[in-house]
């Protein structure tokens, strides 16, 4: 029996990774490395092409660890935590029964500013956790990830190892609002120039910012009509 689309890409990807481990220069390691994550995504179009591919490809006993074979259905992962050290940034995501998955399973792909994580086929959801735009660009050879009991780390190695990042990702990095005298005086009435400040803030914040100064607003202006 000819061995299936999956079970050839499995068997390209461990002779691959048996190269890159023993491989002894980091330009040479680097290309494995890429191709390995290439094949990698390639199973995992493979075995949605085909339900009957997915069944037959080799798995443990145990059911929570088998690919279904009915449909699954994606979800976004937004709860995390992160740390970091000299070299790493590390990601801290919860999910539970992760540790039930194949290897297989789980895949992440590493590019220079951004990482995606798939763990596919638990419990008949694929769950997806997505970051772009980082701070600082990472070493995407060098970036790996490990699963532990009901949670999966993610460990990105700093490109310039050292940095202490401020924030996670560019976005997260607002300007703060540049407020001049003219903006807290407004032709001597403090009030207006109170409300000009506001204003500026709620012209130049984040969505963050504008719904607490929306919601301030609303409760001052209800306060007010209740004093009369």
């Amino acid at each position: 029996m000819m061995p299936s689309k999956v079970d050839q890409l499995r068997g390209d990807v461990e002779e691959l990774r048996r190269l890159e481990a023993s491989a002894t220069r980091p330009h040479v390691k680097d290309i494995l490395s890429i191709e390995i994550r290439k094949l990698e995504t390639e199973i995992v179009k493979a075995i949605e092409a085909s339900s009957e591919e997915a069944v037959s490809a080799p798995v443990t006993t145990t059911a929570s660890k088998s690919i279904p074979s009915s449909k699954c259905y994606d979800v976004k992962i937004t709860n995390y935590a992160w740390d970091q050290s000299d070299k790493f940034v590390k990601l801290f995501i919860s999910i539970k029964d992760v540790h039930t998955l194949d290897k297989e399973q789980i895949f992440c792909n590493f590019d220079s500013n951004s990482v995606e994580l798939c763990a596919r086929g638990l419990e008949n959801k694929n769950y997806i956790f997505t970051i772009k735009g980082l701070l600082h660009p990472i070493d995407p050879a060098s970036s790996y990830w490990k699963a532990k009991t009901d949670s999966l780390t993610i460990f990105l190695m700093k490109k310039t190892q050292g940095t202490k990042w401020s924030h996670l990702t560019g976005s997260e990095v607002k300007a703060k609002p540049d407020f001049s005298a003219d903006d807290m005086d407004s032709n001597g009435d403090p009030s207006a120039g109170l409300m000009n400040m506001f204003r500026k803030m709620y012209e130049e914040g984040d969505d963050e910012m504008k719904r607490t100064i929306a919601k301030a607003w609303t409760e001052s202006r209800e306060k007010q009509k209740m004093d009369f």
